[in-house]
């Protein structure tokens, strides 16, 4: 293979696995956009909730730990390594969901009640560290 063809084949597989990635951080904000009240987006640019930021924020760095560990464990095999990214990267943001609504439940911690906040709360962080963990189980999980 030259020089050319290995960079063309490297280029391809980066933007593959970027594309998924960025369909996959996409899907997680919308679905902690669903368990907040009002638009996500609204609430973090206008409002400049640092709740809501830090727990968007957070969200994405769990799911790009997925992706760079589904790539990373993909061997170099792209229709294979998407497929993993893709399903372990929508089980990590399911996950996270699951772990939101338990807290939610059990803790007694309300996202909902914790974007309405104007001032960075513990339960906030606790939450945001709970969505980077899940990412990193799931990412070692996939490897």
């Amino acid at each position: 293979m030259t020089l050319l063809e290995t960079l063309a084949r490297g280029a391809g597989l980066i933007g593959s696995y970027a594309a998924v990635g960025v369909i996959l951080m996409i899907v997680g904000f919308y679905v902690i956009d669903f368990a907040t009240p009002g638009k996500l987006s609204h609430v973090i640019r206008s409002q400049r909730n640092p709740n809501a930021t830090l727990l968007a924020t957070s969200a994405m760095v769990a799911v790009g730990l997925i992706v760079a560990a589904s790539i990373w464990s993909s061997g170099g095999r792209l229709a294979e390594g998407l497929a993993g990214t893709a399903v372990f990267g929508l089980v990590g943001i399911v996950v996270q969901t699951v772990a939101m609504m338990v807290f939610d439940k059990i803790v007694g911690i309300s996202v909902r009640k914790l974007v309405q906040e104007p001032e960075l709360q513990p339960g906030a962080r606790l939450l945001a560290v709970t969505h980077v963990m899940i990412g990193l189980i799931t990412a070692v999980a996939v490897i």
